[in-house]
């Protein structure tokens, strides 16, 4: 027996795809140019698939914070908080996603997929049940099966059917019960009703944790996501976000009305027994945090991008997931042909996500779509010309995904 042969119908489906030509997961970039283009080689790729909302990664101010920092206090934080104690660039964003959100307390990650992890696994203990949306994060996942707490999942984005489990569920002795939704999802880019989900939660005092890690910085009239976008966020117990979208770096945060969150500094493994952000990823999230405040502009180019390119894309007769939003996805038949044209839109120079199971809600194969304030008008043209194009050459395509099955 080879350690390796459990993946081996992993390998089949990767060998498979990769015959189409280049591998959608492992794609290689010779130069990030800004925040919309890339190369690969001598050709300049549309980027149409970085998750960069407010395209700050190549702001000037943001870039500077980051390069500061390091001249600073170096290049790494070498320990945990708990071990080595925090700089104060921690603090100091800390205190700013408290400020800027009004909520009480803020906790800052070295990863987004790290802050669900830690605050899930610690908020809900063996005495208490977790109700998750059927399509939730990788990371809420695996936050729930660390947690000791019972896990129960309601139909997607229904109130009403996590209405039903908790009143089933009943009164929880000595226990509480963690509702966990999303704000903006990832795959379809589908909305959580979440004033609905408040008012749940309110009738049978349940907590209410909504991840806005795609949502943040996007939605709102102060960027701070889909809960104040819907007027809530003050009724929401805990926000968790990630740097590597809006905030235009790599890390975490979890936010929380309730002061009574600090004590989980001293609770949370993931936390605890991991380095720090580096004070060069924080600076630079906090810079873009600033960014969110003062720019309302890059969220109003956003909006009118995502409604160009899910207006163009909808009068080519595609099908598409949900309404329009940052996140555009376009459903296809099958993984091979998903793949197929993914290569070939990255061929004509526009590159977006291929996305299949099992990480797709409803097994769904798709070619994923994130946009970014920096786009302009011309560049969605180009995507919506290339889809366009595909279309055009589907004999062709579907030709090269039958030999590559053949062959398989």
């Amino acid at each position: 027996m080879d350690i390796f042969d459990k993946f081996s119908t992993l390998k089949s489906r990767t060998d498979l795809v990769t015959k189409l030509g280049t591998d959608p997961f492992g794609v290689k970039f010779d130069d990030i140019e800004n925040a919309t283009r890339g190369r690969i080689g001598n050709r300049s790729i549309v980027l149409a698939g970085t998750n960069n909302y407010l395209g700050l990664t190549f702001d000037e101010d943001c870039m500077a914070a980051s390069i500061n920092a390091i001249k600073e206090h170096g290049t790494g934080t070498t320990g945990s908080r708990i071990a080595n104690g925090s700089y104060t660039e921690h603090v100091d964003l800390e205190d700013a996603l408290a400020r800027h959100t009004g909520m009480a307390s803020a906790i800052v990650f070295s990863t987004g997929y790290q802050t669900n992890l830690a605050a899930i696994a610690t908020l809900a203990g063996p005495k208490d049940v977790l109700f998750i949306d059927a399509d939730s994060h990788a990371c809420i996942i695996d936050g729930c099966r660390l947690s000791s707490a019972p896990t129960i999942r309601f139909r997607h984005n229904s109130p009403a059917d996590l209405d039903k489990r908790l009143t089933r569920q009943g009164p929880i002795e000595d226990g509480i019960a963690l509702v966990v939704i999303e704000g903006l999802y990832s795959m379809f880019g589908d909305r959580a009703p979440i004033a609905e989900f408040v008012d749940v939660c309110q009738k049978h005092g349940a907590y209410l944790y909504i991840d806005e890690a795609h949502s943040f910085g996007v939605f709102g009239p102060t960027g701070c996501g889909l809960a104040e976008e819907e007027g809530v966020l003050d009724k929401v117990d805990f926000i968790s976000g990630t740097f590597s979208k809006s905030l235009a770096s790599i890390g975490g945060f979890c936010i929380s009305k309730h002061k009574g969150f600090e004590i989980t500094r001293k609770a949370m493994r993931a936390y605890m027994f991991t380095a720090s952000p580096t004070p060069s990823n924080v600076a630079a999230a906090r810079a873009a945090l600033d960014k969110i405040g003062e720019k309302p502009e890059l969220r109003d180019n956003l909006r009118d991008r995502g409604l160009q390119l899910h207006q163009g894309l909808s009068e080519l007769g595609f099908e598409l997931c949900g309404p329009p939003s940052p996140i555009i996805a376009v459903r296809r038949p099958n993984e091979i042909v998903a793949a197929s044209e993914w290569n070939w839109l990255l061929e004509q120079g526009v590159y977006v996500n291929l996305a299949v199971p099992p990480g797709t809600p409803q097994s769904s194969s798709l070619l994923r779509i994130s946009l970014s304030a920096a786009h302009t008008k011309e560049e969605i043209n180009t995507i919506l010309q290339a889809f366009k194009d595909m279309q055009g050459q589907s004999d062709v395509l579907m030709a090269k995904v039958q030999a590559a099955m053949a062959a398989g």
